[in-house]
């Protein structure tokens, strides 16, 4: 009397459900079971990234900030529209071309300290004319 469930329940039903896969797992529905709309599309899960604009069309504005930061005074660059490497590539070069520290994250570029006219003057340098 060594009988495995799922053996036991294909000889009741008639069917083979212990041989057949998950479909769910295997084309992307995950979280959806059954869908009465004939028309419904499943929806990937993978959100997909905005395409990243040519410098001259982004429109990125410098502003200092000093609330909610311990009293620490930054620089943030906003209005980014793209990908977030590269964004991070931006990051990077504005960091290591002002010397200082900081980070990307949420669509905007967070420089320590005060440096707005100089992080102004670096984008402008690398094509980014729309910037204030």
């Amino acid at each position: 009397m060594d009988i495995d469930w799922r053996e036991r329940l294909a000889e009741l039903t008639g069917r083979n459900d212990a041989a057949q896969p998950d479909v769910r797992r295997q084309s992307g529905r995950e979280g959806v079971v059954y869908s009465t709309n004939p028309d419904y599309t499943y929806a990937s899960s993978e959100e997909e990234e905005p395409d990243t604009l040519a410098p001259p069309r982004q429109r990125l504005r410098a502003s200092m900030e000093r609330a909610g930061r311990s009293g620490k005074t930054v620089t943030l660059i906003r209005g980014f529209v793209g990908a977030e490497a590269d964004l991070a590539n931006l990051c990077r070069q504005l960091k290591t071309r002002c010397g200082i520290g900081g980070s990307s994250k949420d669509g905007e570029i967070i420089l320590q300290g005060d440096v707005r006219e100089k992080a102004i003057v670096i984008l402008k340098s690398l094509g980014y004319t729309q910037t204030k």
